[in-house]
């Protein structure tokens, strides 16, 4: 899967700090705005404790977690959309990414510049996402004039795009994200095809001190509280904390976990949210060599599951033996799964559900 979530946010919110606890991938960027020049890309393995369970069962040799993709992109400013700051390059660079993750600063340090010099949770999020906003204005606007030439030629299609995208304009306008609207099933195809930022979804994570890790303080709290006054969801964490949990030996994390009374890190808990933002599901593949989660789009159909091993396979698909990981517990093995009735074939229109175990049979 290329699916994509992107990291933004204002510069010295946590971002790169995050990025880097998230892909154990370098040293904290330094602490002035526009450090991270280029946007990194980083994969990181989703936590699953399904493949530890279906190992209890099923002897292997190694267990490979299913991984998401996730972009670092540079701090905007308010004016990025017309330029400021590093402005259209990054802008552009968010366009490619499938959902967002928007780090907010919910902490208050005397070291950390703020580039508003105050932390104010509510006014950074208004800032970067009426500069999202103003980008897919632009965006839609040149589409507007393009569209309307067509529409007079009694394109349908084009005439069906002009009326989506003249209703995008004013609520972009107002500063209203897409995501926040209530499109029609044709309104919504004609955006999608402009890749509009704001219509992404996405998840905001409240950056709390090492004071605050259950996220109660009034700042964090106010995140949540926007985000489920708009149809999201958060996640509280602290970027220091799970950098430098990030960079310990398992051994060592899990005891300085126990000492802080948490059962394991915040990026567990962000990373599974990303991955449910995404739409992502997983199944499994299971042997002698290795226990394999993959990653497929919710509503995927067997065969195409079958191509996310192979692109050979969806073509070749005959059909594919399933069993899902409660089946597994209770039955102790693939043989007794059998024998209990309990593994099934299921043919090319079967739809996947999220923990089935597979095996596929393809042709020649």
């Amino acid at each position: 899967m290329s699916l994509a979530c992107g990291i933004v946010g204002l510069p010295n919110v946590g971002k790169s700090t995050l990025f880097n606890a998230i892909t154990v991938a370098g040293a904290e960027a330094a602490n002035y705005p526009f450090c991270t020049i280029e946007p990194n890309v980083g994969m990181v393995p989703v936590p699953d404790e399904r493949l530890d369970l279906i190992h209890r069962y099923i002897e292997t040799q190694e267990l490979v977690p299913t991984l998401l993709k996730v972009v670092d992109i540079a701090g905007l400013v308010a004016g990025a959309s017309r330029g400021e700051g590093l402005g259209n390059k990054f802008l552009g660079h968010i366009r490619e990414v499938q959902a967002v993750l928007h780090v907010v600063r919910c902490f208050e340090d005397d070291k950390v510049v703020h580039v508003g010099d105050r932390v104010d949770p509510l006014g950074d999020i208004g800032v970067i996402e009426l500069e999202l906003c103003m980008a897919d204005l632009e965006t839609v606007q040149r589409a507007l004039e393009k569209t309307a030439k067509k529409a007079r030629g009694q394109d349908e299609q084009a005439r069906a795009e002009l009326l989506a995208f003249e209703a995008a304009a004013p609520w972009l306008e107002a500063g209203r994200p897409l995501r926040t609207g209530a499109w029609s099933e044709a309104q919504t195809e004609a955006l999608a095809r402009l890749q509009l930022i704001s219509a992404k979804p996405v998840l905001y994570v409240a950056n709390v001190g090492q004071d605050d890790l259950g996220g109660g303080s009034p700042l964090a709290r106010a995140v949540v509280e926007h985000a489920a006054a708009n149809g999201s969801e958060a996640v509280a964490l602290c970027a220091d904390l799970e950098h430098e949990l990030a960079l310990m030996a398992p051994a060592e994390r899990a005891g300085f976990l126990a000492d802080l009374g948490l059962e394991a890190p915040g990026l567990d808990r962000l990373v599974r949210a990303a991955y449910h933002l995404l739409g992502l599901s997983s199944f499994y593949t299971a042997g002698p060599k290795e226990i394999r989660a993959w990653t497929i789009p919710q509503g995927a159909t067997a065969p195409e599951a079958a191509g996310v091993i192979h692109t050979d396979f969806e073509r070749k698909f005959i059909r594919a033996e399933v069993y899902s990981v409660d089946d597994l517990v209770a039955h102790g093995s693939e043989a007794a799964i059998r024998a209990a009735g309990r593994l099934r074939s299921e043919g090319r229109d079967y739809v996947m559900r999220d923990g089935d175990v597979a095996h596929f049979l393809v042709g020649k």
